[in-house]
């Protein structure tokens, strides 16, 4: 990226980089590892057209959170779709999943020219998760 002069440095943390969650110590300490190494670069880079930003996501609908919606829906004999709003009512104050769609366009909007002043943020992208 120096030798090219330019460049987007976009890691994927989570909503754990930013706050804990009970029986996720492991999972919250790298997630925090990753938006303190977002900052550092961030500052590292800082002179140059290189940007550093994390995103930090809540629960977004892939196929890892599709199968624990499928193991809360077995294990609480409730339907499919009541699972996945139960999962989010814990956390995710919007109910709604986010889309790997929104966090994709995020990305895109941090690749551009527009964004060559958004370094070193930490991107919530969780319904209000951490609003609260």
């Amino acid at each position: 990226m120096r030798k090219n002069k330019w460049g987007r440095i976009i890691n994927i943390a989570s909503t754990h980089g930013l706050i804990g969650s009970v029986n996720k110590s492991a999972y919250t300490a790298s997630k925090h590892g990753l938006v303190g190494l977002t900052k550092v670069t961030a500052l590292e880079t800082a002179a140059e057209p290189i940007t550093c930003n994390s995103l930090c996501p809540g629960f977004v609908l892939t196929e890892l959170i599709q199968d624990q919606i499928v193991t809360v829906a077995k294990k609480k004999n409730i339907p499919i779709q009541e699972a996945g709003i139960e999962m989010l009512r814990e956390k995710q104050p919007s109910l709604k999943f986010v889309k790997k769609e929104d966090v994709a366009a995020m990305i895109y909007f941090l690749c551009s020219k527009e964004a060559d002043q958004i370094t070193g943020s930490n991107i919530s992208l969780d319904g209000a998760w951490t609003a609260q």
